[in-house]
């Protein structure tokens, strides 16, 4: 109950203050690439329940239907707009929305879509008894777009689950068995500087 209830003061502390911010962003989207600046995805919540999981749009329209839900190296979906977006998280702010509405929590495991979800182990699928999170460990820790890490003329989609999806689900596992408020604090000051930092890098290349 003390978690959902500083979430929904979180989100209605941020969400006012993003608007301005919203507003630059959905007009340099529709800009480069006409259409809608939201995407909605599909994603696994607590105790298995679906939910739409909101971001800024960062490829071009109906890109779903151009190629798998991973993107690789280079992946020409991807706007110059949404490279930027991807890279300081500017994206993942529309979350706030559903931080409101109890999809998310602040802090928790990241997010999964449903046709990774069924790759999950049954250990692996204790994730799922607590809501996913905007922020965390996983996300913390992949920083960067993860094509980086796919080598070309891998199955992109293939390679994700056998090499990374493991890595991520026991971090996620991890940070469930020793979770305090403590950290959890932490993880939002690390997140606030990581986009700052992202944001210059980004800003001055």
């Amino acid at each position: 109950m003390i978690r959902r209830m500083l979430d929904v003061a979180v989100s209605l502390a941020v969400l006012p203050v993003l608007v301005p911010l919203f507003g630059l962003v959905c007009t340099a989207i529709i800009i480069e690439s006409p259409g809608n600046p939201f995407y909605g995805g599909w994603r696994v919540g607590k105790n298995g329940r679906l939910f739409r999981m909101w971001k800024f749009r960062t490829m071009v329209l109906h890109a779903d239907k151009l190629g798998t839900s991973i993107t690789t190296r280079r992946d020409p979906r991807i706007t110059r707009v949404g490279w930027f977006l991807r890279k300081t998280k500017f994206d993942e702010l529309p979350q706030f929305f559903n931080l409101l509405l109890g999809d998310l929590t602040l802090i928790g495991p990241r997010p999964e879509s449903p046709d990774l979800a069924e790759q999950y182990t049954p250990e692996q699928k204790q994730v799922f008894t607590v809501k996913p999170g905007i922020t965390g460990p996983v996300q913390l820790r992949y920083t960067d777009i993860e094509a980086e890490a796919i080598p070309d003329g891998q199955n992109a989609e293939k390679f994700y689950i056998e090499c990374v999806l493991d890595q991520k689900v026991r971090m996620d596992i991890e940070y469930l068995t020793t979770r305090t408020w403590l950290s959890d604090c932490s993880m939002v000051l690390q997140t606030i500087l990581l986009m700052a930092r992202a944001t210059i890098v980004a800003v001055l290349r």
